[in-house]
């Protein structure tokens, strides 16, 4: 180098070169491959009694990065930091500061910031011609940030490896975010499916034009979702609509609706957006957009194709509208261009620096030109962006609506059919928001022409049967867009706090669904049970917003720490005296609908003396029997390391029991698939079943039952699920002893006192006979003694007990 030279260093070599050729060799440009320090990886690199003092350490593989960057800002006449254009940007930005004063003191180089949110060659020189000093405010936000991850992870995960052996670690985004998971997989295993009908009517006009409209009142009364409750009730109104005839138009309503765009992308809308219509994670998203920003060679040049991607604003340049614009105007016409560029807001809560939107450089770089150069994943990105930031700026879609009412002469019944036609397409010619959930995407829903008065004929009605269905399970745009709303954590921060989930095996991703793991909900309800305040989301929140605050200078970002510190580091203090038989105890309890909910009893299935209580070895949770060693059985419970294709299944409802109106289902728990009965009327006699010492009722509204594993949970039909329900069921008597038949976690079994014996795979347990059950009660009796379980008396469970001590598991 020669001397005097000024040196600018980025983050990537990538962007290295490109800026390099930008600026016609008048620099010398280094890469620091990212941050170039971060805190020790041990106890006491954040020091609370010393006003929070912080220990750094070069990063894996970043010490030659920074001798590099050393040597050749001794010779330099100034050291430019030009890192990403946010909080960790200016993070990286100062930890080289500080190593080159450290390094240098009075002898150190002028040090300059410059940011540019586009790659480009006039971005780069307009930035190259607006130094400033890094900016303070910012890399306070991040000290703080950083020691707050570091205080709460290396706090809290000690504390989970003592009380919860086989957990991994906590954070204090991490944490809630799984939290959110995990909630939400208890709303869906609690929610009970109802039952609920529609009817629709089949009307034809006088000129033989055929249209569909839905019942809405009915004698006179306006239907609710669940007034149509049963196939009888519908049966019974579809007789009444049949004999009220004839039906005519009493009501027609024409009005234009019109459809704005939406923003261009965000950081977290361009995650959720590749994730509904690519099916691309965040992290992988998030790689493909870093490579379109850096730079692609196109004819032999590299050239940066959009803008910064990490970015909470929802604002474009002047410079860009007007190009949109001029663009719109040129290739779709003056009635695709509003006569005002449109301005948007961002909704986020805690939105972060005011930067612009994620946009293409230049919107002249259609898609299938810059395909050629472009690897298939890239392409489908950059054609999203480039859509989604023209779409933005175009006119309104337009469509004319039509509702009509029908009604029979007495006016008590009446349908309504609603038909909306697309007149103008507007930015629809070119881009549409996709939706976590199905919709229904044909915008053209035509009615023939009616006019009030028209009479009507009835050809036909179509009933049809529904159940309600629980909350969706999150995919990755759905957490996203749920974390933004409650203001957690940062978008750039979602697509590693999701793979940290998985790494530790809290959660899997399976058919693009967040599954909790059984290690992850304990781990979830520990911290809710002990640690309550700090997996809250307002909590959460409000953290984010003094962040934020510290970054606009409001907030001294020490005062925060001394803050956050003083109450958490008590909680850490009492949770250090925590007894692992506590700390399991009500683990136990706030899962018990998870553990036990086909179980309820939780007498153990292998022995039926003992009871199965959930137990933590190193290698992870599982339940077992409180009788070990006496009796050694274990279900093993899922750690989220594999993904079993029965974790993706879906309940499926079979129908309802016409002699009591409940709901059946096959569904799928801890302990496998079982058959799920929900309505059961509530004049049944309550159940009481035992819990720690205290008697607990249980309600029998929803009643569960294991499916045998001859039964495929694909295959059960409704005659089977129905004769499964009067499980257990009294089939005859041997030597005035009830012989029942009943299902448990191994199959089918005739009980006939203490006596369990198993049905095997080739009998129909459904249609066993008394003889049958007889002759396998023998067999069971005819056993040598050796082969049959001896029962341990009480004394000596006790005494096992005394010696194990707390429950850890054998």
């Amino acid at each position: 180098m020669a001397a005097e030279t000024s040196v600018i260093v980025v983050e990537s070599p990538a962007k290295a070169a490109t800026i390099e050729r930008y600026l016609g060799g008048k620099y010398t440009v280094l890469a620091s491959y990212g941050h170039v320090r971060d805190l020790v990886n041990k106890r006491g690199s954040v020091d609370p009694e010393h006003d929070f003092a912080m220990v750094w350490g070069p990063t894996e593989h970043a010490q030659k990065r920074v001798d590099d960057i050393l040597k050749v800002a001794k010779k330099a006449s100034a050291l430019i930091l030009a890192t990403d254009p946010d909080r960790e940007g200016e993070a990286i930005a100062w930890h080289i500061s500080e190593l080159v004063r450290e390094k240098y003191g009075t002898k150190a180089p002028p040090l300059q910031r410059v940011v540019f949110y586009e790659i480009t060659k006039n971005a780069v020189t307009r930035a190259m011609g607006n130094p400033r000093d890094v900016d303070l405010l910012l890399v306070d936000a991040y000290l703080a940030r950083r020691a707050l991850d570091y205080l709460v992870g290396y706090s809290l995960s000690p504390i989970l490896w003592q009380k919860l052996p086989g957990s991994r670690s906590a954070g204090r985004v991490q944490s809630v975010a799984l939290r959110l998971i995990a909630d939400r997989e208890k709303e869906i295993e609690a929610f009970t499916s109802q039952e609920y009908w529609t009817i629709d009517g089949n009307f034809c006009t006088s000129r033989k034009e055929n249209f569909i409209a839905r019942l809405t009142i009915f004698r006179g009364k306006k239907l609710e979702k669940f007034d149509l409750s049963s196939q009888v009730e519908t049966q019974h109104a579809s007789e009444i609509l049949t004999e009220a005839v004839p039906y005519k138009v009493i009501h027609v309503e024409k009005k234009q609706m019109r459809r704005n765009p939406t923003p261009p992308f965000t950081t977290s809308t361009l995650q959720q957006e590749a994730s509904r219509k690519l099916g691309f994670g965040a992290s992988r998203t998030m790689r493909l957009a870093q490579r379109l920003y850096e730079g692609v060679n196109l004819h032999g040049e590299s050239v940066g194709l959009i803008t910064y991607m990490r970015t909470d604003s929802v604002n474009l340049s002047q410079e860009a509208v007007q190009h949109i614009r001029s663009f719109i105007a040129e290739e779709y016409g003056a009635g695709y261009l509003p006569d005002q560029p449109r301005v948007y807001k961002t909704k986020a809560k805690n939105a972060q620096e005011a930067h612009e939107a994620i946009r293409p450089t230049s919107i002249l770089r259609r898609p299938e030109d810059v395909a050629p150069f472009l690897e298939s994943d890239q392409l489908a990105l950059y054609e999203l962006i480039w859509k989604r930031s023209l779409a933005s700026q175009m006119e309104s879609a337009v469509f004319d609506q039509v509702l009509a009412e029908i009604a029979d002469d007495s006016g008590d019944n009446t349908f309504r059919a609603v038909g909306t036609t697309l007149i103008f397409n507007g930015f629809l010619r070119v881009y549409q928001e996709g939706h976590d959930e199905e919709k229904d995407t044909d915008e053209t829903i035509k009615l023939p022409p009616l006019a009030e008065g028209d009479a009507l004929d009835l050809r036909s009605l179509l009933p049809e049967q529904h159940f309600t269905q629980p909350p969706p399970r999150f995919t990755e745009a759905s957490l996203v867009k749920k974390m933004e709303e409650l203001g957690i954590g940062r978008p750039s921060t979602y697509a590693p706090l999701m793979q940290v989930l998985q790494d530790r095996h809290y959660v899997t991703l399976e058919k693009r669904q967040f599954y909790p793991s059984d290690r992850g909900r304990i781990v979830s309800a520990f911290l809710e049970n002990f640690c309550k305040k700090y997996v809250e989301y307002d909590f959460t929140a409000q953290l984010e917003e003094e962040l934020d605050d510290i970054a606009q200078g409001d907030l001294n970002w020490k005062k925060v720490m001394s803050d956050f510190w003083h109450d958490f580091h008590e909680t850490i203090v009492q949770l250090k005296d925590l007894s692992i038989t506590e700390a399991i105890s009500r683990v136990e309890e706030a899962l018990a609908d998870h553990l036990f909910h086909d179980n309820p009893s939780r007498t153990c299935t292998q022995c039926h003396e003992g009871r199965m209580e959930l137990k933590l070895s190193k290698f992870g949770a599982f339940l077992g029997c409180n009788r070990y060693p006496e009796c050694q059985h274990r279900i093993t419970l899922r750690s989220g390391s594999e993904t079993p294709e029965a974790a993706t299944f879906e309940p499926i409802i079979l129908g309802t029991d016409p002699s009591d109106q409940s709901t059946l289902s096959i569904r799928r728990g801890p302990y496998g698939f079982y058959l799920q009965i929900d309505g059961l009327p509530t004049d049944q006699p309550e159940q009481v079943t035992p819990r720690r010492g205290r008697k607990k009722k249980e309600s029998l509204t929803v009643r569960r039952l294991a499916l045998p594993p001859t039964l495929s949970p694909q295959e059960v039909t409704l005659e089977q699920a129905l004769k499964l329900k009067g499980l257990p069921k009294v089939i005859g008597s041997l030597d005035e002893n009830e012989l029942k038949v009943s299902v448990g976690r191994f199959g089918p079994y005739i009980q006939w006192g203490n006596v369990f014996a198993s049905i095997p795979k080739s009998m129909d347990f459904l249609s066993i006979t008394e003889e049958e059950a007889i002759q396998l009660v023998r067999s069971k009796l005819e056993k040598p003694k050796s082969r049959r379980r001896v029962s341990a008396t009480t004394t000596s469970r006790t005494t096992t007990r005394r010696k194990r001590g707390v429950k850890t598991a054998g």
